[in-house]
């Protein structure tokens, strides 16, 4: 009733037995459910209404955009993600605080497979949730990824936590994020985190972590960032908290 379609209409074409709706009807059925701008644009494009399937750039060529906006952050963690959410470059920064993890590069598999993710990600529950619906998003995106499906092929084989949310059917972007971290060198790591996109190139996205200003998490992240650029010094240590 709120999208002025019939009950029968909307059951066919919930069923698959209506093939052929109108942006207009799918534009009215998202508004009924409230969707946001990715879950919208996620609907065209299950309708196939939404533009064609991009094609994302080559494996491991990562834009030079990308890559001048990486070292523009150095008291910040930034690192580029694939399609399927493979950490294709890192900064010194975002490389000393991902290195729990080394030498998995891949997030979702980070964060549902390996011992220390629930350690390090203090809010764990809303990464994953987060990530696996972004992951979602790409999947709709650009179908035709292999890296994708293999990702998601293989935790829903390995984790009952990763196939329930992957089920929810919910989608939506990287933007704008709060994460805290647990880092075994320094502590605890508060970031705030924004996403960049590169028009040409098509599923890589740029994600910088920033500490607030005269806090600890920003003696935590100038602790990361001398190390690397002194691995033989010993710098002050941050005290734990």
């Amino acid at each position: 009733m709120l999208a002025g379609v019939s009950a029968d209409y909307y059951t066919r074409l919930e069923q698959g037995r209506e093939r052929n709706p109108s942006p207009q009807v799918i534009d009215a059925i998202g508004r009924a459910l409230r969707l946001g701008p990715d879950a919208q644009g996620h609907l065209h494009r299950l309708a196939g209404l939404g533009p064609g399937a991009a094609r994302a750039m080559a494996d491991g060529l990562v834009h030079p955009d990308l890559l001048d906006l990486l070292h523009a952050f150095p008291h910040a963690a930034a690192y580029v993600l694939g399609p399927a959410f493979d950490v294709l470059a890192t900064n010194a920064v975002a490389d000393m605080l991902l290195s729990p993890f080394a030498p998995e590069r891949n997030m979702p598999r980070v964060l549902f497979t390996h011992p220390a993710a629930r350690t390090v990600f203090a809010e764990w529950p809303v990464v994953t949730s987060a990530t696996v619906h972004a992951l979602r998003l790409n999947a709709g995106l650009y179908p035709g990824d292999q890296d994708i499906a293999a990702v998601v092929d293989e935790l829903g084989a390995r984790s009952a936590e990763f196939r329930t949310l992957w089920d929810d059917h919910r989608v939506g972007g990287l933007k704008r994020a709060y994460k805290v971290f647990v880092h075994p060198d320094v502590g605890r790591i508060e970031l705030t985190y924004q996403t960049f996109d590169a028009h040409d190139a098509p599923g890589q996205q740029l994600l910088v972590g920033t500490p607030a200003r005269r806090s600890r998490s920003e003696e935590a992240v100038a602790y990361l960032a001398s190390m690397t650029a002194n691995p033989g010094a010993e710098p002050a240590r941050v005290p734990h908290t």
